[in-house]
């Protein structure tokens, strides 16, 4: 049996995959947007949203102060740190969408924003899939695909409803509404820097 220096340093992959299980959790509740109308459930989801954001922030910041603490980490301390940082990213921007659309009292969300939260969704189930890999670095070459793929979709989607949006005549509900999928399609690029991060990271680790 190899002699192992780290006695068990897997509480970082678990922590990752803590992290990466909030998202999918967060973007279940902005399916839950969709199908809500009234601003009570509405204001409820928000809400879960904001939860889900502060479990983030606490899983990033166990991450963090495990790496400052840790003589020895499982991959580069750096890339762990960029790493926890860009799914913190992701629910940010999850929760800002969400947020924004309890602040601006929306009631009707554009028809292409299913589409958005579609795409999100599926990143998300996938950055999670991921995580349990990272401790071999085997097998994520099709995760990373994916992604960059799903985002170059989201970017044309995003587009074209924006360009929906100005056909509008309210000039108020196009800024309102852009904000919400603009934050939207940050996630979809956070989501891309997180499978980006785990490529830089599978290489120097190969």
């Amino acid at each position: 049996m190899a002699f192992r220096l780290t006695p068990k340093e897997d509480s970082f992959y678990d922590l990752f995959a803590v992290s990466a299980g909030h998202l999918v959790e967060a973007a279940r509740e902005l399916t839950g947007l969709l199908e809500v109308q009234d601003p009570e459930g509405r204001a409820a989801i928000v809400e879960r949203m904001r939860d889900l954001e502060h479990l983030g922030d606490e899983a990033t910041h166990e991450i963090i102060r495990r790496v400052n603490s840790s003589f020895i980490t499982p991959f580069d301390r750096e890339d762990i740190h960029f790493l926890a940082s860009r799914l913190d990213d992701c629910m940010d921007h999850m929760e800002e969408a969400a947020d924004l659309v309890d602040l601006y009292k929306v009631t009707d969300l554009p028809k292409g924003v299913a589409k958005q939260i579609e795409i999100i969704g599926r990143m998300a189930e996938l950055t999670a899939t991921a995580m349990p890999r990272l401790r071999s670095m085997q097998d994520l070459s099709e995760y990373w695909v994916e992604i960059n793929r799903l985002e170059n979709q989201a970017d044309k989607h995003y587009r074209r409803l924006v360009a929906a949006l100005f056909e509008n005549p309210d000039a108020i509900h196009v800024l309102k509404m852009k904000d919400i999928v603009t934050a939207l399609e940050s996630a979809a690029d956070a989501f891309e820097g997180v499978a980006n991060t785990i490529e830089g990271i599978a290489v120097k680790e190969s």
